[in-house]
């Protein structure tokens, strides 16, 4: 028997190492390919999202605007302004606080409607926002309609359900664990309003030229801000939504032009009467605050 094996070894050896090693690169090779292959899908599902990103990294570096962003011309006028006491600023600055330090991220809704005027006084307010050059770049969409926001919910909560089982990672899952949420929506069709936030990546003058809009991702933060503050302020809660992936979908359900990209989706209305939010505790003014007197 092994007078067999060792003519037979002697002659085809050199193949049998070759068919090893072959077999022990193709071992090899699988989590590999199988996980190329797993980043190729994911950048195809993330492909419309970088398309906008690289769209507004190159516009940024055009230097060939037909117009300024500000006419030459623009006049200055007197600002006026009464100084108030500083017991009055105390006052007030109190004030502010506890309006802002009783705001809760809530998920618990009612279904009752809130009067079209205060919706449209937020959004006044969420656009007296400073900007890069006073561009303005923010278009904020105010959704009511029952069957839009249903179909926004279904949008959402697809995406979200790849999101949670697929794309984010096991840190940020069990980051999420205590404040039990999962890919289901369901205040998008509670809350009896929905405002989208877009951030104008570049203004279409009317010549149908581009225009540069300077520190849009910036300026539309600083409107956000406002706008949660101004929700706040008028008695009503929301909730500080990013859709991950959703933005090229609800950006065509809503008809919105290619120069926009969503940055926030804010539910907006009235608590629950069994509404219920995480416990949580905000820095204190000693972690957060540095003075250099």
């Amino acid at each position: 028997m092994i007078s067999d094996i060792i003519p037979f070894w002697s002659k085809y050896w050199f193949y049998i190492l070759i068919s090893i090693f072959t077999y022990m690169y193709i071992l090899w090779m699988i989590p590999r390919v199988k996980s190329k292959i797993e980043n190729e899908r994911n950048k195809k599902k993330y492909e419309t999202e970088t398309s906008d990103n690289e769209e507004e990294k190159s516009f940024l570096t055009e230097e060939d605007e037909d117009e300024p962003a500000l006419n030459p011309k623009l006049g200055d006028i007197h600002f006026n302004y009464q100084r108030p006491s500083e017991a009055k600023m105390r006052e007030k600055s109190r004030k502010f606080f506890e309006i802002a330090n009783s705001r809760r991220t809530l998920r618990f809704f009612s279904y009752d409607p809130i009067p079209k005027d205060v919706i449209h006084n937020i959004i006044r307010a969420a656009g007296t926002a400073p900007s890069g050059a006073h561009t303005q770049p923010w278009t904020f969409v105010v959704v009511t309609d029952s069957n839009i926001k249903a179909k926004i919910r279904e949008i959402v909560e697809r995406e979200e359900e790849i999101n949670y089982k697929k794309r984010m990672g096991k840190k940020w899952i069990t980051d999420l664990e205590f404040l039990k949420t999962t890919w289901t929506k369901e205040y998008l069709t509670t809350a009896p309003c929905l405002i989208l936030v877009f951030k104008q990546i570049y203004g279409i003058l009317p010549n149908n030229a581009r225009k540069v809009h300077y520190y849009n991702e910036l300026s539309v933060a600083i409107a956000s801000g406002i706008l949660i503050t101004a929700i706040q302020y008028a008695g009503l809660v929301t909730l500080t939504s990013t859709p991950l992936n959703c933005g090229p979908a609800l950006r065509l359900l809503l008809n919105r032009p290619t120069n926009e990209k969503l940055t926030l989706l804010l539910p907006v209305g009235y608590p629950a009467e069994d509404a219920t939010v995480p416990l949580l505790h905000r820095k204190s003014l000693s972690d957060i605050l540095v003075e250099m007197d």
